[in-house]
């Protein structure tokens, strides 16, 4: 499940011109131009917490598809475009279908601050990229990197068992047989984490081996 939220400093307000709306946080104020209906309403459920954008409600929202449905990634295109013009204020967020809470979130900490998951292939290597630090923080651990977009929190303990694994290379389909994890778990972790800028490709024997039938 993939989750969005603006990050909790960001106020939303009209602009005082009447046309869209105003952006305020720590980092200085974004001013947006007459946004949609769907817009608006993914902003007023962004400030709320972590939401998944394919429920939003094509009766409250409007401009949806006739099936009512959005892509998880914000597949709407004037919804695309807005998020990614305001990816320093979004945090992702990787979740699964249970009651345990969120694995992991991604923090922007640059501006822009693009953020594109991606289903990394099962049998590449991958690894922690240089200068990755690891800190315990808030109930959790978190990753940073000066080079890295994002600051990754990880909230729950089958992401940092994932991560921990990326110390030497690793492929998502050899996590997913090591760990006692549902084998959708490092395949989701390792696609936020390379997307945050923590990982880089493996070279060497893990890497080849990776790509024996």
């Amino acid at each position: 499940m993939h989750l969005w939220s603006l990050r909790e400093e960001i106020g939303v307000e009209d602009d005082p011109s009447g046309e869209g709306i105003v952006l305020t946080g720590p980092d200085g104020v974004d001013r947006v131009g007459e946004v949609s209906p769907l817009v608006r309403e993914a902003l007023r459920r962004m400030q709320l917490g972590p939401v998944l954008l394919a429920n939003l409600d094509p009766g409250r929202a409007g401009g949806l598809a006739p099936d009512g449905a959005l892509p998880a990634d914000g597949g709407d295109p004037a919804l695309s475009r807005f998020l990614s013009d305001i990816s320093h204020l979004v945090v992702r967020t990787l979740a699964i279908d249970d009651l345990g809470g969120p694995l992991l979130s991604a923090f922007p900490q640059s501006r822009p601050a693009p953020f594109a998951p991606v289903r990394p292939a099962p049998r590449q290597a991958v690894r922690m990229a240089g200068g990755v630090s690891l800190t315990a923080e808030g109930g959790g651990f978190a990753l940073r990197s000066a080079a890295a977009s994002h600051r990754v929190l990880l909230h729950r303990p089958e992401a940092a068992l994932v991560a921990s694994l990326l110390g030497w290379p690793v492929t998502p389909e050899a996590a997913a047989d090591t760990l006692p994890v549902p084998r959708v778990v490092p395949p989701g972790v390792i696609g936020y984490l390379t997307a945050a800028g923590m990982t880089a490709p493996a070279l060497g024997p893990a890497a080849r081996a990776s790509a024996r039938p």
